[in-house]
């Protein structure tokens, strides 16, 4: 751009004498002129701007149960796959014990601390639903062009469904087994488990292969809730009717499923009672030779690996008929969080990353919950257990529990009662009918 500068001089004009008066001292004379300059270029001088601040990472707090002890470091492999997909986001894990967990989940929430991202198993998600403490992700399945519910296994998703919302995304599907060890079974030459035995048979070989003098025992399965559900549903006995408004707990078949149970010790003397195992959880005597058969779950596998023995695993026994167990585990937002985009981004990608689904197939981390046969491919070349083809065949007479609004306090209730048929306090009959007056004031 060119500019004009006009520089103005004043002109003073001295007269000069007349030629004729004598010469004086000359007077400067200053002419007046314009004077044009020509700029270039017009130069504006700033200061220099600071570089603008990157944004801050945000943090979502994860809680589990089923990470810790044995899927620790796998977790933080994925963790790590998230991050570097997500650098503005960072995954803060918190982890509690089974028998902990869900009074400390709900501890958190009414403090006001709960975590952005947690898990929940089948048997408690309606509990929480219920209570409206949990995120319904459809809105944000719907906005994610990335996102297909057709990658999840039909089951395991609809069963996070509450009232036609989706409140949980399925992480993994599971079931429970019959484990057990084949060096002791040759050792008292007896043949292995097969898929139609009864637990008549399991009982009757459980007597071969029981020392209780040195502490051996043939068999081992719970008396608890959760496999008392279950050899109910054997015997032909379901807690309720089908619409849930009548309590069926105390009916003859169900009474003859927990005989059963208990005469395992109280009548084979196959298993240990409680005092024999003097604190000693039963997968612990499992890998010490101390159980020949365990009944227990295929998250298992991990902790079995370094047994000093050959294991291996089947169908586990029926009564009248077959019913295993359908366990899953989903990851659920809680509904105030500060960030539903970035937990929403964390749910989606672990439950259904393929990266991620392969760590846990290799690590035996549960089965992830993809309708992905690929994924069962690779987990059934894996051993041990020889037999994986097993826990599919279990999948195909799997039963959810019985579930209703009250879970927990429905689960305490029959754990209490079964702990006095353990103790000689009650008889079944006794103890199912005070479950069912017991239930029926929870459904009311």
């Amino acid at each position: 751009m060119k500019k004009h500068v006009c520089v103005s001089l004043v002109t003073l004009l001295a007269l000069a004498l007349a030629a004729c008066a004598p010469a004086a001292t000359p007077t400067p004379v200053v002419v007046e002129r314009t004077v044009e300059v020509q700029v270039e270029k017009e130069v504006v001088v700033t200061a220099t701007p600071e570089p603008a601040a990157p944004p801050e990472p945000v943090t979502i707090t994860y809680f589990t149960f089923s990470a810790a002890p044995d899927h620790l470091e796998d977790l933080d492999a994925m963790v790590q796959i998230f991050e570097q997909a997500h650098p503005n986001v960072k995954i803060k894990v918190e982890t509690a014990a089974w028998d902990d967990y869900f009074t400390k989940l709900q501890t958190l929430i009414a403090g006001g601390t709960a975590p952005d991202v947690f898990e929940l198993n089948y048997e408690n998600f309606v509990s929480f639903a219920a209570k409206g403490v949990l995120l319904n992700l459809d809105p944000l399945a719907q906005a994610d062009g990335a996102f297909d519910v057709g990658i999840f296994y039909p089951r395991a998703y609809g069963a996070f469904n509450y009232n036609g919302m989706q409140l949980g995304l399925p992480e993994t599907f599971s079931t429970v087994v019959l484990f057990y060890n084949k060096d002791l079974f040759d050792q008292a030459g007896l043949a292995y488990p097969a898929t139609d035995w009864t637990w008549s048979d399991a009982a009757e070989a459980a007597k071969g292969l029981t020392d209780a003098e040195a502490g051996v025992w043939g068999l081992y399965s719970p008396i608890q809730f959760w496999e008392f559900y279950k050899k109910a549903a054997q015997n032909g006995c379901r807690f309720f009717n089908e619409d849930q408004t009548a309590v069926t707990i105390n009916t003859p078949a169900c009474v003859e499923a927990l005989q059963t149970m208990v005469s395992f010790v109280a009548t084979d003397k196959v298993m240990p009672s409680d005092a024999d195992m003097g604190g000693v959880a039963d997968g612990d005597m499992f890998k010490a030779n101390q159980i020949a058969m365990d009944v227990t779950g295929i998250w298992m596998f991990a902790a079995f690996q370094d047994a000093p023995f050959t294991w291996d695993i089947q169908v586990e026994p029926g009564l009248q008929e077959h019913a295993t167990h359908f366990f899953a585990n989903a990851v659920s937002v809680f509904a105030a969080t500060r960030h539903p985009q970035e937990a929403w981004e964390w749910a989606k990608l672990f439950t259904s990353s393929p990266e991620i689904a392969q760590i846990r197939v290799k690590s035996g981390w549960e089965l992830p919950a993809l309708n992905n046969p690929a994924y069962f491919e690779d987990y059934l070349s894996l051993t041990p257990p020889a037999n994986r083809a097993a826990v599919f065949q279990s999948l195909e007479y799997a039963i959810v529990p019985p579930v209703i609004e009250r879970q927990n306090e429905m689960q305490d209730i029959v754990n209490q009662l079964l702990e006095q048929v353990k103790l000689g306090q009650l008889t079944p009959q006794e103890a199912l009918d005070q479950a069912k007056a017991q239930i029926e004031e929870l459904i009311k």
